[in-house]
């Protein structure tokens, strides 16, 4: 049986009436050609079946058409969001992802994220929190040549390097309107020391606390981690408060999913005893009993936003780079007795 012969490059760019580079550059998506000449080729391309070689490609680049994901987040929940909004971008593309745990503790994390960009040479990579917050690392990034793109609840670098949410005031305005409902003993559940994440989060209850005239107590902020089991701790911790608390603010998900399961050991009725209040909005908010009221991290819109900003296909009227957290009401918040 006669073995087909794949088309090459050099049978394009003959047919195309270009030379070999300028085949590389369409390919390559360079800006330095004109749209007639870019149609002519892709038609040629299209007409005649020709699959780049990747190996090639990367070579000439001295890139591989892998996109990074380097996070050290004790969210899985979130982790896997970046994912799948990452893949519906690169699913009909000539990249792959490729993700990379690190320890963020560790005093060789900088190390070991620059052996990981030197082997793997990544197209470009994606930076979650915390270790986003690393001006080191976006520097390392720069230094090496690599692409780079940082998430964040809030801008901490230029549109082309960030995809950021405005946490901060999407909660503020969340307690306010708890507020106006009645509340006025809202225990908090702070994230972990370190995330940005956290601070804005408890920048946003403070505020909001502070513009409607009420003090906080110390009592009424209780630490966790972005865990089930920290949210249930720290539940505990502030129902163990006399008064209670007629509402809890959770700086995620996990940890108002810890909250409700305090109450419920302890028999409270949420929210007729207890309003609940998380942020992210993962899947667990839906699926809890009562269903969770949440701020709706824009998680995977962030992540598509990430993924074009690196492979260059991002819109440039539009940069991308905040994101707007909004509140879903659903049934762990009512009114005080209510």
């Amino acid at each position: 049986m006669e073995k087909s012969v794949q088309p090459t490059i050099n049978d394009v760019a003959r047919l195309a009436g270009v030379s070999k580079k300028t085949v590389s550059r369409v390919i390559n998506r360079s800006p330095l050609l004109n749209d007639d000449t870019r149609r002519r080729v892709e038609e040629v391309i299209a007409d005649m079946g020709y699959v780049p070689n990747p190996q090639a490609r990367a070579l000439a680049l001295r890139r591989n058409f892998l996109i990074g994901l380097i996070h050290d987040n004790p969210n899985a929940q979130m982790v896997l969001r970046v994912q799948q909004g990452l893949l519906e971008v690169l699913r009909d593309t000539e990249f792959e992802l490729i993700v990379h745990p690190v320890d963020r503790g560790a005093p060789e994390m900088h190390d070991d994220i620059r052996l990981f960009l030197e082997r793997q040479r990544p197209y470009g990579v994606m930076l979650l929190p915390p270790i986003s917050e690393n001006d080191e690392l976006a520097l390392l990034c720069a230094s090496i040549g690599c692409r780079y793109v940082r998430m964040g609840s809030a801008a901490f670098d230029g549109p082309d390097h960030m995809v950021a949410s405005n946490d901060r005031e999407a909660v503020r305005g969340a307690l306010a309107q708890l507020i106006g409902m009645g509340h006025r003993r809202i225990g908090l559940i702070a994230g972990p020391h370190g995330f940005r994440s956290a601070h804005e989060r408890r920048s946003g209850y403070e505020e909001a606390m502070a513009a409607a005239g009420i003090d906080v107590s110390r009592n009424w902020i209780a630490q966790g981690d972005y865990t089930f089991e920290s949210g249930m701790r720290a539940g505990e911790r502030l129902l163990d408060l006399s008064p209670l608390p007629t509402a809890i603010f959770a700086s995620n998900d996990e940890m108002a999913a810890g909250a409700l399961h305090a109450a419920r050991q302890r028999g409270l009725d949420v929210p007729a005893d207890l309003s609940i209040l998380g942020f992210d909005d993962t899947s667990i908010a839906s699926h809890l009993w009562p269903p969770l009221t949440t701020i709706r991290w824009p998680i995977a819109p962030m992540a598509r936003a990430a993924a074009l900003k690196l492979i260059g296909s991002a819109d440039k009227d539009d940069d991308g780079a905040l994101f707007v957290s909004t509140l879903i009401r659903r049934a762990s918040v009512a009114a005080p007795g209510g």
